[in-house]
């Protein structure tokens, strides 16, 4: 992909599902247009079908900085070192330009936690090369995250058969 390009910063939030959908939308379309996708995915941790995309495509890569345990109140001390390091390895990944998309799946997720500080996500992603569109997501976006983003999707849940007592389906949500 064109490198004199701008990249923008991009948060998709809310309780809605399609969040990380989404976000593997807009990777599927840099990938088919020739770019590179680099897909963090923090507080997760299981095989999810997505993960066929590493070897379907030599230009994805996905990493997971998670337990793959469902967080319920607080994340456990193992998610929280998980994400410090995922966190530390992200930076490296936007500060290379190497990618021409960087996912950070339930980064937002990891302020509402308070593992990484608002202020820490906001330099992170600002301090990027300015070809790399930058992709948020997670639930509880906090307003100065919302403010620095170029676009800015809330998914509303407006019905959702979870509340019927559904899990989740291979295929649709993993």
């Amino acid at each position: 992909m064109e490198r004199d390009r701008k990249g923008y910063i991009q948060v998709y939030c809310g309780n809605g599902k399609g969040k990380t959908t989404a976000a593997l939308g807009l990777s599927l379309r840099t990938l088919l247009s020739g770019g590179s996708v680099f897909f963090a995915q923090f507080f997760k941790g299981t095989e999810t079908a997505e993960m066929a995309l590493c070897s379907r495509f030599e230009a994805f890569v996905m990493e997971q900085y998670g337990s793959g345990k469902f967080i319920v109140n607080k994340p456990s001390e193992e998610d929280r070192k998980l994400t410090i390091q995922g966190i530390e390895h992200c930076k490296k990944v936007l500060s290379s330009g190497f990618f021409d998309l960087v996912v950070l799946d339930e980064i937002i997720l990891c302020a509402y936690y308070h593992i990484v500080p608002v202020q820490e996500i906001l330099c992170i992603i600002t301090s990027r090369k300015p070809w790399v569109e930058v992709v948020l997501t997670g639930r509880k976006a906090p307003h100065d995250i919302i403010e620095v983003a170029d676009l800015v999707t809330d998914m509303k849940k407006v019905k959702h058969y979870f509340d019927a007592g559904v899990g989740a389906r291979k295929g649709i949500e993993y």
